[in-house]
């Protein structure tokens, strides 16, 4: 240990920072490893950090709690009668928040059976081996700062009454209307949950398509679906201001194409989903020289380390790529390297991911314009279907399956789902691509029957073919 405090210190108890400090504590023989984080409120600090407790697990509870919304609906279909529906939010919160006790509790027992000790407070960094807490400084031979995102809020009129998904997911009352700014999968989720509980939700963004970073034709076809599930969208359109009067608000917003204003009144509750930014501030970072891009993120190398030998960084606040399996991973490959003699460097080609809007989208890979940038010759396949369980449901909803083939190996670039199931249907489909699965073997895989999964595996006529990253081909 070299006369340190510790051999390691971990600024922030996210996911990436517990998997990082545990792993390291597994690695070493007398391990004497530390973690960081700030207590644990319902609005901020806590073990699991955003994304156990105010991102991925809450929105995903309410998830399936707003899916009710339609499932009652759609139940008509095969002839059950659920007579008058209501919908209680406070006890559904205090559930919630119970739940988010109970996650932190549990992480915090995994640090102390691993040997981390955890310290609460706000950490500093001081120089490249101290780091500052409350009145109290410690020493340690590497610091990893895995500190993750907070909200990004944009600036305009009436901007304070604007409140982000943190304390969306801990509202008290449900908003009866609501504004969402933003198109990215935070927004077009939140909006979804919260129509599923009867919100009039509408979603303001500057792009023509939601989602931006996603494959277009999915961009288009989650679109539609958003409307058929009853959210109301305002693309190509920009805020203006918020007034506020006798508890509710008025949300001016503007089209950015010919000008035009329009009003949104008697709103509840505004939401900013306009991005995430690297939580780095009151850090010292920049003080004791550490590297920073132009949005903050910290600058690291192949191996997660800063351009100072003892300090690393994981996670969102190094903005590679914003997934908590993501940091999860990059924390394994940070302990690997350091403490286990392995050097193991992030890899970030076919990582499967979801977004939970409804229906919910997964995809793993190149979209088909990154595609074609890349390889210029493509083979594109792609089926649009109303689902089994919606012949009888009366439901509107339907789902799409798209692929992207190299022609010249065979090799698939890329498969987006959009529709039911899709986040548990692309983790098997995420793993075949890791092990650079080919069309014709997808083509050889017997499909399992009824799915809408099989129809992956039965896709045997391109859509349509580029060629030369010029135009395409319709067959």
């Amino acid at each position: 240990m070299s006369g340190y405090m510790y051999d390691l210190l971990v600024i922030g108890g996210g996911s990436g920072g517990v998997r990082a400090s545990r792993w390291a504590a597994q690695q070493l023989s007398k391990p004497k490893v530390g973690l960081v984080e700030l207590p644990f409120t319902p609005e901020k600090g806590g073990l699991g950090g955003t994304c156990v407790l105010r991102g991925c697990v809450p929105k995903k509870l309410l998830w399936y709690g707003g899916h009710y919304g339609h499932d009652f609906h759609d139940s008509e279909g095969y002839g059950w009668r659920p007579g008058k529906i209501e919908h209680e939010w406070k006890p559904l919160m205090e559930k919630k928040r119970a739940e988010m006790s109970r996650l932190n509790g549990i992480y915090s027992n995994i640090l102390k059976n691993a040997n981390v000790e955890v310290m609460e407070g706000f950490g500093k960094v001081v120089d490249k081996h101290t780091v500052q807490i409350g009145d109290k400084k410690v020493t340690a031979g590497t610091i990893l700062i895995a500190t993750g995102a907070k909200p990004h809020m944009i600036d305009f009129p009436g901007k304070e009454y604007a409140i982000s998904s943190d304390e969306l997911l801990n509202i008290e009352e449900r908003p009866a209307k609501m504004v969402v700014f933003g198109a990215g999968y935070i927004a077009c989720e939140m909006a979804c949950i919260l129509a599923g509980y009867r919100t009039e939700a509408h979603v303001v963004y500057r792009a023509e398509h939601p989602l931006r970073g996603f494959d277009n034709d999915c961009r288009k076809f989650v679109a539609e679906q958003m409307e058929v599930n009853g959210v109301h969208l305002h693309p190509s359109r920009v805020p203006v201001s918020i007034e506020a009067k006798d508890k509710k608000y008025s949300v001016t917003i503007k089209s950015n194409k010919d000008g035009s204003t329009e009003v949104i009144t008697d709103v509840d509750v505004v939401l900013m989903a306009t991005g995430r930014a690297p939580n780095v501030d009151g850090l010292g970072l920049e003080q004791v020289g550490v590297e920073m891009s132009d949005d903050k993120s910290i600058k690291v190398n192949a191996i997660s380390q800063t351009n100072i030998e003892s300090i690393y960084a994981i996670g969102d606040v190094t903005n590679r790529m914003q997934l908590t399996p993501v940091a999860l991973y990059e924390g394994m490959c940070f302990a690997n390297t350091v403490y286990g003699g392995k050097r193991q460097e992030p890899k970030y080609e076919n990582v499967p991911s979801a977004v939970f809007t409804m229906p919910p989208m997964g995809v793993c890979g190149l979209t088909e314009e990154d595609a074609v940038a890349e390889y210029k010759d493509v083979d594109v396949y792609m089926s649009s279907f109303r689902t089994m369980v919606h012949t009888l449901s009366g439901s509107k909803e339907r789902s799409m399956m798209k692929m992207i083939v190299d022609p010249k190996t065979d090799k698939v670039l890329g498969i987006h789902i959009v529709g039911k199931d899709a986040s548990e249907v692309i983790q098997g489909f995420g793993a075949a691509m890791k092990c650079d699965a080919t069309k014709a073997q997808l083509d050889s895989t017997i499909g399992v029957h009824p799915s809408s999964a099989e129809e992956l595996v039965t896709m045997r006529s391109a859509t349509r073919r580029v060629r030369k990253g010029a135009g395409s081909a319709k067959l």
